[in-house]
């Protein structure tokens, strides 16, 4: 499905022909993120990707970056997370050319003009302090703080009002050199269009680029010993509960057990949290579970958002399913997360910039990319005894994290329902 070139630079160029779709998706995968950054460059990934749409020499303004993909019905964005930005197009297939042309460009020649950056530094503060309206966006920061208390993975990935207020055009111009460099970077492609295109446009475009050396990422540290508790008390109609423990790296082999746990335990509406919490006890309108892998750690976060009265009640309950999840799972059970897990896997590759997200996050993080087929492969092989052992392995009352913003702050009292 995929094919790669790597380009005598490092750029790693990839593409899936889907002869069937009428559009093009162009990623641009940077590991540029906000675990690479020191304290005082905090937020500089983020940053760095609202500047890239201010304007080149060719395209001076953000308006003629954007309209040059949306005159023809296209979309364009951006996204920075914590091991990586990407920058992504979605248009018609007419619109391959000039669509690359706009991507490669704003890669590779973006202004850093002092006013644009002063306005943008007072629209991505304004982004910050939105998060202070949104309790549902507090209670994700603050779980991972107490994941990864003083590190990068545990901090906004927009840094904050203190560390956006002092960075400054030299300090993104000398990570971008560290950073933006070909063999930090993946082109990937997917639609109606062939490889050799493809690498054609881009290795015209960026094949003169120099190697570099690039900086590594903080290696996360668990240190834990004992549950760490967060409470943000504040007047709000829900209280927003986040259970957290440490998970394992996307690199593990034991992460497809882990997935098809959580599947199980608080993916959709036929998971064990959502029956139990929702549909029987009648205490939230949303919760779930959801797992994140990182190249050397990771995390599984449990949602609730509850009545706060009802906090020690819900936490009881979702204390509750994590002791019936780590007791053997019947073989049906099983069976129904693997379908669900590789049908919804399958109808994301109908589209086109899912496909190239596919290929993309993976050759980055990674350095390679699975097929569907060979992944589902390594979900048909998980079996009820791996999935004992990872949450024998994970869910510990040591390695428990607690946050709530809105509720009353019970301490010792909470503390007490985590124990498992």
């Amino acid at each position: 499905m995929f094919e790669k070139t790597t380009l005598p630079n490092g750029l790693r160029i990839i593409s899936s022909n889907m002869p069937h779709t009428k559009s093009v998706a162009i990623n641009v995968y940077v590991g540029a993120g906000s675990r690479y950054e020191t304290d005082e460059e905090a937020g500089i990934s983020h940053y760095l990707e609202h500047m890239l749409f201010k304007g080149t020499e060719r395209y001076p303004t953000s308006k003629e970056i954007t309209e040059a993909v949306e005159r023809g019905g296209g979309y364009m964005n951006a996204a920075t997370d914590k091991e990586m930005t990407v920058y992504w197009c979605k248009v018609a297939r007419p619109d391959f050319k000039s669509a690359a042309d706009v991507m490669t460009d704003i890669y590779l020649h973006s202004r850093f003009d002092k006013k644009d950056w002063e306005k943008e530094r007072q629209v991505i503060i304004e982004e910050l302090a939105s998060t202070d309206d949104q309790p549902q966006q507090i209670v994700d920061l603050m779980i991972d703080e107490l994941v990864w208390p003083g590190h990068p993975l545990g901090r906004d990935i927009g840094g904050s009002k203190e560390s956006v207020g002092r960075l400054m055009p030299k300090t993104a111009i000398k990570y971008m050199a560290e950073q933006y460099v070909p063999n930090n970077t993946v082109i990937s492609v997917a639609g109606n269009i062939t490889h050799k295109e493809v690498v054609d446009n881009f290795g015209k475009q960026m094949g003169s680029m120099k190697r570099a050396p690039i900086r590594k990422y903080n290696p996360a540290i668990d240190g834990q010993s004992k549950p760490r508790l967060k409470f943000d008390t504040r007047k709000t109609e829900q209280a927003h509960v986040c259970i957290a423990m440490r998970g394992i790296s996307s690199e593990s082999p034991e992460r497809y057990s882990l997935d098809m746990l959580n599947t199980i335990f608080g993916e959709g509406m036929s998971s064990r949290l959502f029956m139990e919490i929702r549909e029987k006890l009648g205490l939230a309108y949303e919760v779930h579970s959801g797992v994140t892998h990182y190249g050397d750690t990771g995390s599984v976060v449990i949602y609730a958002g509850i009545d706060p009265r009802s906090t020690p009640k819900a936490i009881k309950g979702i204390m509750g399913q994590i002791k019936k999840i780590k007791k053997p799972v019947k073989a049906e059970e099983l069976k129904k997360a693997k379908d669900l897990s590789k049908g919804r896997m399958l109808l994301r590759m109908e589209d086109t910039r899912a496909v190239a997200g596919w290929a993309g996050v993976q050759e980055l993080l990674l350095n390679e990319v699975k097929e569907v087929e060979d992944v589902i492969k390594k979900i048909n092989k998980v079996n009820v005894d791996d999935m004992e052992e990872i949450a024998s392995k994970l869910m510990r009352t040591d390695k428990m994290s607690l946050a709530i913003v809105g509720a009353p702050a019970p301490e010792a009292r909470l503390e007490d329902l985590l124990a498992v």
